[in-house]
């Protein structure tokens, strides 16, 4: 049978500050268990005789604070076996307190019996010493667990749980992942009591304070200027939003999801560009491009009352989670064949087991034919239809290219763009024996050829004359040098 664990808050700061009922039982209880005895509160009440236990020294045993957590409220469970225990953390129970919340999991699921005491929280006082109003919005992070997707920088940040340089420093580098390196905050500790002490600093200088202790809090400002969100999504929405609003870009206004069409195929290929030439700059900037095109679909179909970006998100978000078991749940998968096969199934299931639609129907008919070519193969071997190695494949590129070979010389206009298609989907069927995508070799084909050609232009027009007055053998010792340094 279990006892009861009270749990009541020393609040955030002097003697003074906690309910007298709450001094009471600190004062009369015979099993007192502190989450940590460096509190003021706790000085001032030991020279009143108060005895206890606390779990100082369990943070010292563990690198991780999940660790640190669970051992406490193991320990205090144990406890509780044997009579009713009385528990006291910084603040109030219910504010910024992890072990409480897991105390509260075992409560509702009947393995413990949890009473919630009394106690004052530290963010009034808090909010009083930083001279903030909270009705503005704020947010009441972790700093032992703090994620920069957790953080909306147009709302106030409360930081707690920041006691010593280690946690400082990672608080600051998350921070900094967003916000400018010399953006001020403030540093509060003890807030409200006789030992209140508020220094403001640049986020930079976060980690390099001498004083920190469990009861200080990082205080971030609201983030007004625009400019400085530009690392938020939520930001980019905003800015689209605007630019096809009533007041925004005329041109914006105007476009459909039929005009964007070409603008997406083109920074898509650009992006391709950049990802060939290995160019992160360049990458960077295609991939907001791409980005940029999404959005705009998404900002046109929620103006049209059609649907919005956050229903584009949930519908992907949903799927990626139902595809990837093996991620996500309990499945086992082996390689990335598994993989596959377990996409494929799920999209039957997804279709209620139904029959599949035609198998080259997945294909996409805007698709540039060099890649619609590779598909169409890729899905007719994947059901059997194909060769068994490589070498029928290349006699089928011998035999279109003497078909071609013939139609070139005597055959109509017609005849001839029909033999040299075959030409090319038999090369395709060859690139996919070698795991060669045909659409990325022949861009880097071209990507290779522009560049060797750029610099027979600019040998010519070194030169001062025009590619009329050089000789082909000319043109050849240029294209040489090109080759020469591509290497």
């Amino acid at each position: 049978m279990s006892h009861t664990i009270t749990v009541i808050g020393l609040g955030a700061g002097d003697l003074d500050q906690i309910p007298l009922g709450v001094y009471k039982q600190l004062k009369n209880e015979h099993h007192l268990f502190l989450r940590t005895k460096e509190h003021p509160v706790v000085k001032e009440l030991e020279s009143e005789g108060m005895t206890y236990t606390s779990f100082d020294s369990v943070y010292e045993k563990h690198e991780r604070f999940e660790a640190v957590y669970e051992e406490i409220v193991q320990e205090l469970v144990a406890a509780s076996k044997e009579h009713s225990v009385l528990y006291a953390v910084p603040g109030h129970p219910l504010v910024a307190e992890k072990t409480v919340q897991l105390l509260l999991e075992l409560h509702e699921n009947g393995e413990a019996e949890i009473v919630i005491g009394g106690g004052q929280s530290f963010l009034d006082a808090l909010f009083a010493s930083v001279g903030a109003d909270p009705i503005d919005g704020f947010q009441l992070l972790d700093g032992t667990s703090l994620s920069v997707h957790d953080i909306q920088m147009t709302q106030q940040l409360i930081i707690g749980q920041v006691y010593d340089g280690f946690i400082a420093s990672e608080v600051k580098l998350t921070l900094m992942e967003l916000y400018p390196y010399d953006f001020e905050v403030m540093l509060v500790t003890a807030a409200g009591s006789s030992e209140e002490k508020v220094e403001r600093l640049p986020l930079v200088e976060l980690d390099r304070v001498a004083q920190l202790s469990n009861l200080t809090s990082l205080y971030v400002p609201a983030v007004k200027d625009r400019s400085q969100r530009y690392k938020q999504y939520s930001t980019l929405r905003e800015i689209i939003s605007t630019l096809r609003g009533p007041d925004g870009c005329p041109w914006d206004r105007e476009q459909t999801h039929q005009s964007l069409k070409k603008y997406l195929i083109e920074e898509t290929y650009e992006l391709l560009e950049a990802i060939d030439e290995d160019d992160i700059d360049h990458m960077v900037e295609e991939l907001g491009d791409v980005l940029l095109q999404v959005l705009l679909h998404a900002q046109i179909g929620e103006d049209e009352g059609m649907f919005n970006m956050e229903e584009v998100m949930e519908g992907l978000s949903s799927k990626m989670v139902r595809r990837h078991p093996h991620v996500f749940g309990d499945v086992e998968v082996g390689d990335s064949a598994e993989v596959k096969a377990n996409w494929a199934e799920i999209k039957k299931q997804e279709k209620g087991g139904q029959s599949q639609p035609p198998l080259l129907k997945g294909v996409a008919k805007g698709a540039p034919a060099l890649m619609k070519a590779y598909e169409y193969q890729k899905k007719a071997a994947g059901v059997g239809f194909d060769w068994d190695n490589v070498k029928g494949a290349w006699e089928k590129v011998w035999e279109e290219l003497k078909e071609f070979e013939q139609e070139a010389e005597n055959g109509s206009e017609q005849d001839r763009k029909q033999e040299f298609g075959d030409v090319l989907f038999a090369l395709v069927n060859v690139s996919r024996f070698y795991r060669i995508h045909p659409e990325e070799a022949l861009s880097m084909t071209n990507s290779k050829f522009y560049r060797r050609f750029s610099h027979v232009e600019e040998r010519v027009n070194q030169s001062g004359r025009s590619f009329e007055d050089h000789s082909l053998e000319d043109l050849d010792a240029f294209w040489d040098e090109a080759k020469k340094q591509s290497h």
